[in-house]
């Protein structure tokens, strides 16, 4: 199965907040970012943490965020990325 983003791709992080163990940090909801990597498919962790086999396989990939989109209590240089990855079932085209 083909993943859907590729590096480089703007990518907005859905806005939900379901109950139980979600991996994706609620800071980065609803905030935009860019792909900055690829890195497979694996077994999604939020079926793991239940005992379930997790499956179907997920894409994961690093997405970079600006760091003053991110938390605008202290000004970061323009350059400066906050990386975290995030599958791609919490992710939509910007």
């Amino acid at each position: 199965m083909d993943h859907k983003y590729q590096v480089g791709d703007k990518v907005k992080v859905q806005l939900r907040f379901p109950p139980g163990h979600i991996r994706t940090p609620e800071y980065l909801r609803g905030k935009e970012g860019v792909v900055s990597r690829y890195f497979g498919q694996y077994r999604n962790p939020e079926k793991l943490a239940y005992g379930k086999d997790g499956m179907p396989l997920c894409h994961l990939y690093w997405v970079a965020f600006p760091v003053n989109d991110v938390w605008a209590h202290q000004p970061a240089e323009e350059r400066d990325k906050l990386l975290v990855e995030i599958y791609e079932h919490w992710l939509d085209s910007a």
